[in-house]
């Protein structure tokens, strides 16, 4: 007799093979043992198969899925395949740190649904830094829409009826890279019972195109996201208030991002300002990006 695992792990992948080695290894180095991962490839042109084949543990199971682009299609492909009790999600360039299973199984156990932990962010120049997550009065329904995001998508573990009770992620191709933010957002719509555990459990590393129109791209798809759920808010002074407060914080949020464009940064802070001129931290980043820009054009004369 098969015993049902408890935890489904689902790795979306496309081309990272070597990478996805490295994910796998951190999976088998579990001290949990009770899982099974499902490995979504979206018909990689690498050896992707030969990696996952190469894990001979009948745990490990390989569907070969065509997303057209959509990462959102491959993860909900995962889900409908997987049997777990509970979700973890992990990215194909990201790592666990042996004892991240054993951890958020501790808090399943104890009727949390919705666990997410510390991760270790490594930047493509090696450059390191621990971002902590949370807590959970910033991970309510309200404060991720107002404040922004607070949750990484591979350091959450989710019951997995909860994660039905909303149909998984949204594959609208126009909220391609925030697909996840509207998945925090819907399913805090729920109020389940939330924890954030305080340790660093995981890395992410981060590969992502930081181009500037990387930068666009995710900030139109950040819009998008806050209006289809502002569309449903209570459309009161007070919180369209809050609304163009939110749309200043990501309007400089893209701003920030846009450290090789200072044109465009200057004129998605001043857009920032109009909406809510109240946010002090804007002024601090138009000035820091004139000054670069000045500093940049000042060439030593010979």
């Amino acid at each position: 007799m098969t015993t049902k695992p408890y935890v489904s792990v689902v790795i979306p992948t496309y081309n990272h093979a070597k990478l996805l080695k490295k994910a796998l290894d951190s999976v088998m180095a579990q001290t949990f043992q009770n899982w099974e991962t499902v490995v979504v490839n979206n018909f990689s042109t690498d050896n992707t198969i030969e990696v996952v084949n190469s894990f001979t543990d009948p745990r490990i199971k390989l569907f070969n899925f065509s997303n057209n682009g959509v990462i959102a299609a491959s993860r909900n492909h995962g889900l409908k395949e997987a049997t777990g009790n509970f979700i973890a999600f992990l990215d194909s360039d990201d790592v666990w740190y042996s004892n991240k299973l054993q951890k958020c199984v501790e808090q399943a156990s104890a009727g949390n649904q919705f666990i997410c932990h510390g991760e270790l962010w490594i930047n493509s120049d090696l450059t390191q830094r621990t971002v902590m997550y949370g807590p959970a009065s910033n991970a309510t329904y309200n404060r991720l829409l107002y404040k922004g995001n607070c949750i990484s998508t591979s350091t959450t573990f989710i019951a997995k009826p909860l994660l039905d009770s909303v149909q998984g992620f949204d594959e609208n191709p126009e909220i391609i890279t925030t697909e996840d933010y509207d998945l925090w957002l819907r399913l805090a719509s729920k109020n389940p019972k939330t924890i954030f555990i305080p340790e660093v459990l995981g890395e992410f590393h981060r590969l992502a195109d930081s181009a500037s129109s990387s930068v666009l791209r995710n900030f139109a798809a950040e819009l998008i996201v806050l209006k289809t759920h502002f569309c449903a808010q209570p459309q009161t002074i007070m919180n369209r208030l809050r609304m163009r407060h939110r749309y200043a914080i990501a309007h400089y949020g893209a701003a920030r991002q846009l450290t090789t464009q200072p044109a465009q940064a200057i004129r998605l802070f001043a857009q920032a300002l109009r909406l809510s001129p109240f946010l002090i931290k804007i002024y601090l980043g138009t000035a820091i990006t004139l000054w670069r820009a000045i500093t940049t054009t000042q060439s030593p004369k010979g």
